[in-house]
């Protein structure tokens, strides 16, 4: 007999439930929490109290520390409380954690294209740079940002919110994963499959190709400086800003692309772990910390006294 959604709860199985490294798995994901928030609240503040950081790029840069802290409070915080208490979670949490999560995936890859769009301006339009992204400018696209995310969140959760299920209740991975939601749905699914068919292109596909253009663009100016050495700085930024990008969106897209096979839940869960709670520690380090400004406004910070090369 079909039952309603508010009828009765959810169960989220990631493929670590009840395993022997149970304990072990709370420290890595503690670990990994605390480290995020640290490093992400360190460069906010870093940007914060320095007025000579008080740029376009270190603008984006404390954005996108807010994302990842948002990010992975989204997962890490429910995973431990699955882990220590129960996996069992009310519709209203599950689909407040859609909700969240698709408002955090949004910021974050519209984020990351701002960040590719910030450095294609400032390297192969340099003289533009400050007329280009004027503080108006740039506060008109982060709020733009926040309401595109917070929008589309409702877009998603929404239709998810209005399907019904039957027997089946138990979620194969580490959240409330709308797609997967879906699949276990007895009815009220073709409004959500169609909304989800035009947003995952839009938000997945679409920023994916304009931020690797923007540093494609700057791969062909960068090849075009006669220095081997400032050739070798700017290649070495990029390549890391590369490797991350692609990191987060080949794993979140190989999260929809795996096709079923006897490990396609493990792998889709494990790849959901890399980009939403890796990949937002690994931000801090990449766009941040490999900055000489803001190095040596961290190293002031906590009152040492040395010289950075410039990595970029």
């Amino acid at each position: 007999m079909e039952q309603n959604i508010s009828a009765k709860d959810l169960r989220i199985s990631p493929f670590f439930y009840k395993s022997p490294y149970t304990g072990l798995v709370i420290t890595i994901f503690t670990l990994i929490y605390l480290l995020g928030v640290f490093m992400n609240v360190l460069i906010i503040t870093v940007v914060y109290i320095n007025d000579h950081l008080h740029t376009p790029m270190y603008l984006f840069v404390c954005n996108l520390s807010i994302v990842d802290m948002f990010y992975i409070t989204v997962f890490i915080p429910k995973i431990l409380d699955i882990l220590y208490r129960s996996n069992t979670v009310t519709f209203m949490q599950c689909f407040s954690q859609m909700y969240f999560y698709v408002v955090s995936a949004s910021s974050e890859v519209t984020m990351l294209l701002l960040m590719a769009y910030d450095r294609y301006v400032a390297i192969c339009n340099p003289l533009s740079y400050h007329s280009v992204l004027s503080t108006r400018v740039c506060v008109l696209l982060l709020v733009g940002l926040w309401a595109t995310a917070f929008t589309n969140g409702l877009i998603i959760a929404f239709p998810a919110s209005s399907m019904s299920f039957c027997q089946l209740n138990t979620i194969n991975q580490i959240y409330c994963d709308a797609y997967t939601v879906a699949a276990i749905a007895c009815a009220g699914v073709e409004v959500f499959y169609l909304v989800l068919y035009i947003e995952l292109p839009l938000f997945g596909l679409v920023t994916f190709v304009c931020s690797l253009t923007s540093y494609i663009k700057i791969i062909g100016i960068i090849l075009q400086i006669k220095s081997r050495d400032g050739k070798g700085k700017a290649f070495s930024t990029c390549s890391s800003h590369l490797v991350v990008l692609s990191l987060y969106y080949t794993t979140g897209m190989s999260v929809y692309m795996i096709p079923p096979s006897k490990y396609s839940d493990v792998l889709k869960q494990m790849c959901t772990i890399l980009y939403a709670t890796i990949t937002p520690v690994l931000n801090p380090f990449v766009y941040s910390l490999r900055n000489k400004d803001m190095t040596n406004a961290i190293l002031i910070l906590f009152g040492v006294n040395s010289k950075v090369r410039r990595n970029c």
